[in-house]
């Protein structure tokens, strides 16, 4: 998806005003259809984004310890319902070879995943996998906590209910102890 199609998003929101019954040309309501396109714009935008070419940008360190960034926030819409889902990913890494991202590249890579129609366990396995394969560390562990609009303000109205995810590479698929190291800072 390279152009949002504003044009295409506004008819679309005006005839689901239309059909649950809303007037579309109401005060309130008439300029509803360019917000929503706007906003999808925005949103949707890492549609057009590869969360590996963040990756790409790496520093030559000394450094194969534990690197950890936790509680970075996010915000997606549950591709299903197109509502939204938000919270925390948590990004544990073993650098080697000497290759180091920037923490910020971290952060960029979950708005590239979370920034489009998503599913929250494609999210997690989708930044664990794109930091093995540019970065070729010892380990990876992602771990997401995330709300879902889709079962707090609908169907089963759980509010405050979270859904936590893992995706586990490398050296903490048998290490034990590391694995639970870092479980132990993320908490």
């Amino acid at each position: 998806m390279s152009q949002v199609d504003h044009q295409k998003i506004q008819q679309a929101v005006t005839m689901i005003l239309e059909a649950i019954g809303e007037d579309p040309t109401r005060e309130g309501l008439e300029d509803t259809p360019k917000r929503v396109a706007r906003m999808y714009e925005e949103v949707f935008q890492g549609l057009n984004e590869d969360p590996k070419e963040h990756f790409k940008t790496v520093f030559g360190e000394d450094h194969e310890e534990l690197v950890l960034v936790k509680d970075i926030p996010f915000y997606s819409m549950c591709e299903h319902h197109l509502v939204p889902f938000f919270g925390n990913v948590h990004i544990a890494y073993i650098p080697k070879g000497g290759k180091v991202t920037g923490l910020s590249k971290l952060a960029r890579a979950v708005e590239a995943v979370t920034r489009r129609p998503q599913l929250q366990e494609r999210i997690t396995s989708t930044i664990a996998e794109s930091m093995v394969e540019t970065l070729q560390p010892g380990g990876v562990m992602v771990v997401v906590e995330a709300e879902h609009m889709c079962m707090t303000m609908r169907g089963v109205k759980k509010p405050g209910s979270k859904t936590v995810t893992s995706a586990v590479r490398g050296t903490f698929v048998e290490n034990d102890a590391a694995r639970a190291e870092v479980l132990s800072f993320i908490k």
